[in-house]
């Protein structure tokens, strides 16, 4: 190991820009690790725990840009930091060739563009809450995608902003669209008559893609954070969305998206969408089975949600293909795995479509193992290695700190998936690729060498290996679907037509004899 450290003085970058620096600067030949982050203790952390910490880094202020490189040859290390600087000042000349005007506070920008009506704010979490409040005292509605912002903070922000009528989408808020414009994660999906209010970033973008896909658009797609419909916040934005929802003209249907809330959470949402004036869907995910009310329906999977969106909003779904379960093929896979081949491993970069696969999972199988689990018994730890059917989210806290998100930067991914793939009682690897802005411009590319590596390997030692792949994206994203999906099948994948069909597919191929 060759650690070189480079400190840049007073020097800030936000923290999308960081992570996109970081995933090209590992990409470097000679590079064994890169991380180039602020000097934030959550960052200095991250760097002991990957073993690229120094005195020099303990010193540095939080106002201190770190570039921290762990070369693979002593003699590639100062040529390696000056192709990382370069890389930095590219961003910095494209950046200027392709604004007008740059500003350097919410204040200035708001006098200068007085029209504007929101800010995205991707700072630092230790700085995120004061812009933030920044943002929502200048009039301006908020999507957080910063995290590591307390629960106090959010409540204060949210509290604030709808005082003053505004929206405060997030923290941790990957996804929105407003008036047709995606934001951070997003799809491009047509316009249409259904809004969404998602607690959720890849399950609404999984709905506004099976509702485009279904022949419909969305009015609105808004925000809320993950902890949204926690005990301590209540719902707060939520309950916002609907109101904005509700009092727009271009909205017929809305559709609620989250992972179980609080039970007293979920009462006061479903208090107020009784008071509605449009037909409501709710996907709560992993939730127990509601019966529907008048004007309320409840759905478990995503696609059946997605569906009765668009049947409610006037689409004939007798006029629509449904892309129902291939049973054939199910029969096919499980023929070809070998006895011991009992195991589901899911390695997903979405957050909800891990959820739903595994609780997917949860319906036939009582050994089902995540890092996301609700249940100590079942909860996998950073680094511990899978039991039995094991769902992993590479997008939660402990694979991103200080690595950009596994939607820009697939190695955290590659390299489990090398080790799943080896485990002879494997059946079914399941993935998800996401496409759309912000994300990785060859999600599939960049996983197909180690997908058609494996394949052979596991053929060589006389067993069929399974590899799902659900391709979540729409012909009007710059990634190119059908490419996407070519692919993907050109090595052996089975692919999946959406997040509920590649759950239940996997799940299905693993049954085994009495279990059917």
């Amino acid at each position: 190991m060759t650690i070189s450290i480079k400190i840049q003085p007073n020097t800030y970058i936000d923290s999308v820009s960081l992570m996109a620096l970081s995933t090209k600067a590992n990409q470097l030949t000679g590079v064994e690790q890169a991380i180039i982050a602020m000097a934030t203790e959550m960052n200095k952390e991250v760097m002991k725990n990957v073993g690229l910490f120094t005195d020099e880094i303990a010193q540095a202020q939080t106002s201190d840009l770190v570039i921290a490189l762990d070369a693979k040859a002593e003699q590639d290390s100062a040529v390696l930091i000056q192709q990382i600087e370069s890389l930095m000042t590219e961003k910095k000349e494209k950046s200027a060739s392709q604004t007008v005007e740059r500003y350097t506070t919410i204040e200035t920008a708001k006098k200068a563009i007085p029209e504007a009506n929101l800010a995205v704010i991707s700072v630092n979490g230790q700085y995120a809450a004061r812009e933030a409040r920044k943002a929502l005292n200048n009039d301006l509605h908020v999507m957080m995608f910063s995290d590591n912002v307390s629960v106090e903070e959010e409540i204060q922000l949210k509290e604030l902003a709808h005082d003053r009528g505004l929206l405060m989408m997030g923290p941790d808020c990957g996804t929105a669209i407003i008036n047709n414009v995606g934001l951070c994660f997003a799809n491009n999906v047509r316009k249409g008559s259904i809004g969404i209010v998602g607690a959720s970033g890849t399950g609404s973008q999984e709905i506004s893609v099976r509702i485009h896909e279904f022949g419909e658009g969305v009015s609105q797609l808004i925000g809320t954070g993950g902890r949204d419909l926690s005990e301590a916040v209540g719902g707060k934005m939520m309950l916002d969305a609907i109101d904005a929802l509700e009092a727009d003209e271009d909205t017929k249907v809305i559709i609620l998206i989250s992972k179980p809330p609080a039970k007293t959470v979920e009462e006061k949402i479903l208090a107020r969408v009784r008071k509605a004036g449009k037909p409501v869907v709710i996907w709560f995910i992993g939730s127990e089975t509601r019966e529907n009310e008048a004007g309320i329906y409840f759905e478990k999977m995503s696609k059946a949600a997605a569906l009765k969106a668009v049947t409610l909003a006037g689409i004939d779904p007798d006029t629509l293909d449904v892309h129902p379960l291939n049973l054939p093929l199910i029969d096919e896979v499980r023929e070809k795995l070998n006895p011991e081949q009992r195991y589901i491993r899911g390695l997903f970069t979405g957050g909800t479509l891990c959820d739903e696969a595994m609780f997917t999972a949860n319906e036939r199988f009582s050994d089902v193992y995540s890092n996301i689990a609700t249940d100590q018994e079942h909860l996998l730890h950073f680094g511990d290695v899978s039991q039995a059917h094991t769902f992993i989210d590479f997008g939660a806290d402990e694979f991103t700190n200080g690595k950009p998100h596994p939607m820009i930067d697939p190695s955290n991914r590659i390299a489990r998936f090398i080790e799943e793939a080896a485990d002879p009682t494997v059946g079914v690897i399941l993935m998800d690729f996401v496409l759309g802005y912000g994300a990785h411009p060859d999600p599939v590319g960049a996983m197909l060498p180690a997908m058609k590596a494996a394949k052979e390997q596991a053929a060589a030692r006389g067993r069929h290996l399974e590899i799902i792949g659900y391709v979540l994206g729409t012909d009007l994203d710059k990634q190119n679907i059908n490419e996407q999906v070519e692919k993907l099948t050109s090595i052996g994948a089975t692919y999946a037509s959406s997040s509920q069909n590649a759950g239940l597919l996997a799940r299905e191929f693993v049954v085994k004899g009495a279990e059917q």
